[in-house]
């Protein structure tokens, strides 16, 4: 064996003696060339050869065999040394091998730079140079640096290649000159480099050769040019077609969605005597026919599972290695299903298992989501004894954990006695995974407690769960401290967790400086960071971010597409969000369901329902997620009878809905009123067992509340019995608006006595109850007390609360003085609501100063120019009255348009005033007059004061009788049966008129009627309506005395004589201002004058002013109980009132010089616990005791 020097240093001396005759190296065995030295010579050897000893063939030989780029390094030495290369001359043969050899040690750079100091170039150096190149396009670590080297390579290649085609070694190139530059082509994707190529090969004569036939196929398959590659592929000599290239064919055409080809072309290549492998039926399953499931491909499935048992089945095989490495096959291609099937032959063929065959068929089952199956392989398990093995118990713990079955596995995870990390590992992903974030974090300190260090896996699975708990962001930071300890903070999950764990919890300066500690760019932090931006509203810093990586030319994946178009949407950006949609759509996971559940949410925020609807249809097979935003999306967007079609579109799809789903129909039913639609979804809610969740709960409770059934509101709210705040808000917020204001105040206090904790939301509709009922003082005892004892600040919706309170009790100055002491500015529906009070006591000073700042808010509100003018009309001023609708011509502003509608049957049915559009009309109008003939009996009187046209009282008259209220209830009477109630909708607030009459209907019809207008509910039955006539009743006496009595000064003097000639809804107003005021004290007032109105009131007005509304009643009440009244008690026993209920026969008569329908009569009494009045039959009422004998006629003079 020949003896090398010991050393490079030794082989370049001189030496002076023959060497001895060299034996043949073991050459393969030098490397690393540290062995090339041999030991140093016995001292009776003679010395070292030199380096004139090696041939061509051993140096060929030692660079085949390096590894290193040192090794190779040294080898150039030797041959530089040895003279076999110098500046002048060069051996071919060894320098094609020293650039072949560089390249195998990814030294490019110097076989590059021996490649351009060689003069003397044959093909064999050309090709070599350019197969160095190829071999390197594909070495990088990262996707990122692959793509970027691959570029590069290509352009050095190809610039090379064309160096070659104008040399003079042109007419000498082959296939093996093509082969790398090919290679190139389809590692950067050059498709187009690939076909000028093909034509150059096919120029040059070799267009059929099968190496390079089999390089075009290949690029052409994997870039979608089929048709290209199968005419290429058929021109092949089938001897040139081997199973690798029938694989490269089976898979582009299933890549292609073509599994009927892909399936025939899998027959043809069984049927040319070539036997597929493993890695053809792989082919098939990994490009996509093992996730098929749609009917038309399902035949092509069973027939290739089938064909591919049946080829596994032909091997004879019997050992359980064969069948557990088919098993593995199945997995690897994702046929979960067929590994199963592969499980239960093995089982029929009574081959014996082992603890692999149960890992591998555990994992295909979660794959399947078959846990019954599962169960199986866990009995069998036991029965083997494997299950005392850890690795079996933790893919059974994976296993149940991913079939939904987490109380399985952490039985199975409770009976191990030995447990490892991977163990711990799989209980604590599951927990995060399974939304039980509190276990993971029990299960990682108990990992803890048995002295395991938890891994990157570990970290991450427990941050996650971190990120979702409100206490675990003090756990997230030590675990941060530990990861940064232990260096697994580079870990790229781990980093990324915590990105989210500190975003999640507003800490975004320290999300950014772990990003900024990362090195290189990594998708999954910086996706992480934008998410952190939008929970933190901070959605312009996440767009900035996207902005950051397209202009960096970094990839986008199908969470930065839906985290970005969901930024768009939380900053209703239309423009880029359509520009977000056209990166989607050029990227090609425009059809992903998270993006475009994101790109829809972005619509249907910009309020674009349109392009909404057009990204709905493109979804091939909507999610419930997918179906539930359009659904959402119409409902805020006011289309709330298409979102119901699309409900039913959904239903007929066989997509299950969710309780979200029945929330946003149930809000959609309540927003259109529709009772029987939402009795129906109710029904539908109880069928899929969603009846227990509180959001769908409260929608139920809200909606009947809405549609004007509040009877089965509460009775819902009873049923729950959670003690859910919402719940309790909802239904006080129903109560409240149908007028049931003390049973709202009742139920707050049933919520306090529970233990539930009020909110903001409780207060709304406290104070709302307060408003609807009157009861001021009550709202102000509420309102003091939210910050004093329960600490929650009074917002603009509390303030809007008692404002319209303040409004409806006629102390509109009060309420001014309250909104200028806000610490806030006041909102549109502030000055809104106060404009209607003023309406209501004709106050047009007042109405005109708080219109003036309504229309600085809102310069286009309709609202404050309607009822300015019908302020004024009230007032007979028409000269104001035509300022005010000329300035809304001016300015172009359209009043809305009046209109009720019913629902029957499912249909709704519109009108109008005077509207005789619909198909019974005439028959509508016939009923409205019956109508109002039969109420005129029972004492009703046209209130001509809401006509605000400068007419006769007969026209005014006319033209209150087709309200649009009055048809709708006319049609409801005539539609539907006479136990069923009537419910009708109108979109502006009721009239007082209509309101009157619409009681008077109720108790000739004996029929019930839930008319809902814009501010609350009315229930009218037997005359009677729920609101109490509060807000109609004025607080201040109208016409020509209104301004005598608004001033406090001159209102006393006024003489008693002329009481009764103020409209009797002005007494009731007058009693009010009395009680609610200071003006019935004796140290402002002539006691004597108070006393005598006071006698007057109760005396000649006790009819119109008992029979008015309850909280009118309860207020004469609390007058009559005053000192001042009950002093005069003994002077009317004098008069001639007796203090026992005796019947007294008496007429009253109409008061000399009073115009026909002014003293309004509203017929039946009703009783209340309140209010101790009867009705005798005769005229003459009895109140506490005493009876009024006399007409008002009679006391002028008292």
């Amino acid at each position: 064996m020949l003896r090398c020097c010991t050393n490079i240093s030794s082989l370049a001396k001189p030496i002076s003696h023959p060497p001895p005759p060299p034996p043949t190296p073991p050459f393969l065995s030098l490397l690393p060339l540290s062995s090339l030295s041999p030991p140093p010579p016995p001292p009776s050897s003679p010395p070292p050869f030199s380096y004139h000893t090696y041939t061509q063939s051993q140096f060929f030989s030692l660079l085949r065999a390096a590894t290193s780029r040192t090794s190779t390094d040294r080898i150039h030495a030797l041959i530089v040394t040895s003279g076999h290369t110098s500046s002048t001359t060069t051996d071919p043969f060894l320098t094609n091998a020293l650039i072949t050899a560089y390249s195998k040690c990814h030294s490019l750079s110097s076989a590059r730079r021996l490649f351009d100091k060689t003069t003397h170039r044959d093909l064999v150096t050309w090709n070599s140079i350019l197969a160095a190149h190829a071999s390197l396009s594909s070495s990088s670590s990262s996707p990122e640096e692959e793509e970027r080297e691959a570029c590069e390579h290509f352009l050095e290649g190809f610039r090379l290649f064309r160096l070659l085609r104008v040399s003079p070694l042109s007419q000498a190139i082959n296939k093996l000159s093509l082969a790398p530059v090919l290679k190139l082509c389809l590692v950067s994707g050059r498709v187009v480099a690939a076909e000028a190529l093909h034509g150059y090969a096919v120029r040059i004569g070799l267009g059929r050769d099968g190496f390079v036939s089999g390089a075009l196929v290949n690029i052409y398959a994997k870039f979608g040019r089929v048709r290209a590659a199968r005419a290429l592929f058929d021109e092949m000599p089938g001897s040139e077609k081997d199973a690798v290239l029938w694989n490269v064919m089976v898979k582009a055409f299933m890549r292609m969605g073509l599994e009927e080809d892909a399936f025939a072309l899998f027959v043809e290549f069984h049927r040319s005597g070539l036997r597929p492998d493993d890695l053809s039926v792989s082919c098939v399953f990994t490009g996509g026919l093992g996730d098929v499931r749609d009917e038309s491909s399902n035949d092509f499935v069973e027939q290739f599972r089938a064909y591919a048992t049946k080829l596994f089945l032909h091997d004879k095989v019997s050992d359980v290695y064969s069948w557990n490495k088919k098993l593995s096959d199945y997995n690897r291609a994702g046929d979960h299903f067929s590994a199963a099937e592969c499980f239960l032959e093995m089982n029929r063929s009574k081959v014996g298992c082992d603890g692999v065959t149960l890992i591998v068929c555990l994992a295909a089952v979660s794959g399947i989501n078959d846990s019954e199956l599962g169960q199986q392989i866990h009995c069998m398990a036991v029965k083997l004894g494997l299950d005392l093995d850890v690795t079996v118990s933790n893919s059974l713990i994976n296993m149940y954990s991913k079939t939904g079955c987490l109380g399985v596995a952490f039985k199975v995870f409770a009976s191990m006695e030995e447990r490892d990390l991977v163990s711990w590992n799989s209980v604590i992903t599951s927990c995060a995974q399974s939304g039980l974030e509190e276990e993971s974090v029990t299960f990682y300190l108990g990992l803890l407690d048995d002295n395991f260090r938890p891994d990157h896996y570990t970290l991450a699975s427990v941050l996650r769960a971190c990120s979702s708990l409100t206490a675990g962001f003090s756990l997230g930071e030590q675990i941060h401290v530990y990861a940064f300890k232990t260096g697994i903070i580079a870990d790229n999950f781990v980093s990324t967790a915590l990105i989210d764990v500190y975003s999640r919890a507003g800490r975004m300066e320290e999300a950014e400086l772990l990003l900024q500690s990362k090195d290189g760019f990594d998708l999954a932090s910086w996706n992480a960071m934008m998410f952190g931006y939008i929970t933190c509203n901070d959605s312009c810093k996440a767009l900035k971010l996207f902005n950051i990586m397209h202009r960096r030319g970094e990839r986008s994946d199908e969470i930065t597409i839906a985290t970005a178009a969901k930024a768009c949407g939380c900053l209703v950006d239309l423009e880029q969000g359509r520009q977000i949609h056209g990166h989607a759509l050029k990227l090609g996971v425009d059809l992903d369901l998270c993006v475009c559940g994101s790109i829809l949410d972005m619509y249907i925020k910009c309020g674009e329902m349109g392009d909404a609807h057009n990204v709905f249809r493109a979804i091939p097979s909507p999610d419930d997620v997918a179906w539930t935003a359009i659904i959402s999306g119409c409902v805020e967007n006011g289309e709330e009878d298409l979102a119901l079609s699309i409900y039913h579109r959904m239903r007929q799809s066989d997509v299950p809905p969710d309780e979200y789903t029945f929330a946003t129909l149930i809000k959609a039913s309540s927003c259109l009123t529709a009772l029987e639609q939402g009795r129906q979804i109710h029904a539908n809610v109880i069928k899929l067992d969603c009846a227990s969740d509180t959001y769908v709960g409260t929608s139920l409770i809200d909606m009947y509340a809405k549609c004007g059934n509040i009877e089965d509101s509460y009775r819902l709210f009873r049923r729950i019995g959670l003690e859910n705040i919402a719940l309790w808000n909802a239904m006080m917020v129903g109560l409240a608006q149908h007028g049931h204001g003390c049973e709202a105040l009742k139920l707050f206090k049933d919520m306090k006595l529970l233990g539930i904790k009020p909110d903001r939301v409780t207060f709304v509709g406290v104070l709302s109850a307060c408003s609807h009922s009157g009861l001021i003082s009550e709202a102000y005892l509420y309102f003091h007390s939210m910050h004093q004892d329960h600490g929650i600040q009074p917002e603009i919706e509390h303030y809007s609360c008692l404002v319209d309170a303040l409004g409806r009790a006629g102390r509109v100055q009060e309420a001014e003085k309250l909104i200028a002491s806000m610490p806030f500015k006041a909102s549109a529906s502030m000055y809104r609501a106060l404009l209607g009070a003023c309406r209501v006591l004709g106050d047009s000073e007042t109405g005109k100063r708080v219109a003036s700042k309504l229309l600085d808010l809102e310069p286009f509100d309709s609202a404050a120019y309607v009822l300015l003018s019908n302020i004024y009309a009230a007032g007979n001023q028409w000269g104001q009255m035509e300022d005010a609708r000329k300035g809304m011509m001016r300015k172009n502003v359209k009043k809305d348009p009046g209109f009720s509608w019913i629902d029957v049957k499912n249909k709704l049915h519109l009108f109008v005033v005077d509207d005789r559009t619909h198909p019974q009309a005439d028959m509508i109008y016939e009923k409205v007059e019956d109508l109002i003939t039969r109420i005129k009996k029972e004492g009703y009187v046209p209130d001509t004061d809401y006509v605000l046209l400068d007419v006769e009282e007969e026209e005014k008259e006319r033209a209150l009788y087709y309200h649009s209220e009055k048809l709708a209830i006319a049609f409801g009477l005539i539609i539907t049966s006479p136990s069923t109630v009537v419910r009708v909708i109108k979109n502006l607030r009721v009239c007082g008129d209509c309101h009157n009459a619409i009681k008077h209907i109720s108790q000739v019809s004996q029929r019930e009627i839930v008319l809902r207008d814009a501010n609350r509910f009315h229930h009218f039955k037997d005359g009677t309506c729920s609101c109490g006539d509060y807000c109609y009743a004025l607080p201040f006496p109208a016409g020509c005395y209104i301004s005598k009595l608004w001033d406090s000064s001159t209102y006393c003097f006024i003489p008693v004589c002329l009481l009764p000639l103020i409209p009797g809804k002005s007494f009731v107003g007058m009693l009010m201002f009395l009680a609610s005021g200071s003006l019935g004290h004796d140290d402002m007032l002539p006691s004597e004058q108070v006393r005598k109105f006071y006698v007057c009131m109760a005396i000649s007005e006790l009819r119109h002013v008992a029979t008015s509304s309850l909280y009118i009643a309860n207020v004469f009440k609390k007058t009559l109980e005053m000192e001042d009244f009950k002093a005069l008690i003994p002077k009317l026993i004098c008069l001639g009132a007796s203090p026992t209920k005796k019947k007294i026969s008496t007429k009253r008569p109409k008061p000399p010089g009073v115009r026909k329908g002014k003293l309004s009569y509203c017929g039946r009494l009703h009783s209340s616990p309140d209010v101790c009045a009867e009705d005798r039959g005769d005229g003459a009422h009895a109140w506490d005791g005493w009876v009024n004998p006399w007409p008002a006629s009679n006391i002028l003079g008292s």
